[in-house]
Formats: C-alpha cells, structure tokens, sequence
C-alpha cells in the first residue's frame, strides 16, 4: 500500500488538536543552504513557488519546492 498524498481532515468532534499547517519555505539568491542528501551549499537561482536552484561546489541541482530535505543556514 502507499499512503495517500492528500492530508487527513481534521474531525470537529476529534479529541485532538487539528494539525497546524507549516508555512513555506522561503529561500533568496546568495542563501547558504544545507541538503540531506547533497550537504553544503548556495542558492543561485529562484523559480518562484517551483524550485530553488542551488550550487553545491561539485554540482549545481534544482531542488523542487516544499524543499522537505534542504534548511537555511
């Protein structure tokens, strides 16, 4: 089975809290970011609302947005 991309509603009549939805990540040219996978690095360029376009020292990678796996420094 693979779950559903879809978040589950939230049930009024639930004992527990509804789930508090995250802002986006934001990031801007000339942030220096790090990746789970691909480590230390710096963002060359913004697809607004798509990818960001990050430079790694050995490789330049877009990474697409919600940009689960990368973290501002």
């Amino acid at each position: 089975m693979t779950k559903s991309a879809a978040p589950k509603r939230h049930l009024p009549t639930s004992p527990f809290k509804a789930p508090v939805a995250l802002p986006p990540k934001q990031f801007a040219v000339g942030d220096q970011v790090t990746h789970d996978m691909y480590g230390l690095g710096r963002v060359t360029g913004i697809e607004e609302g798509i990818a960001a376009v990050v430079n790694f020292g050995s490789a330049e990678r877009r990474i697409l947005s919600p940009y689960s796996k990368m973290t501002k420094l």
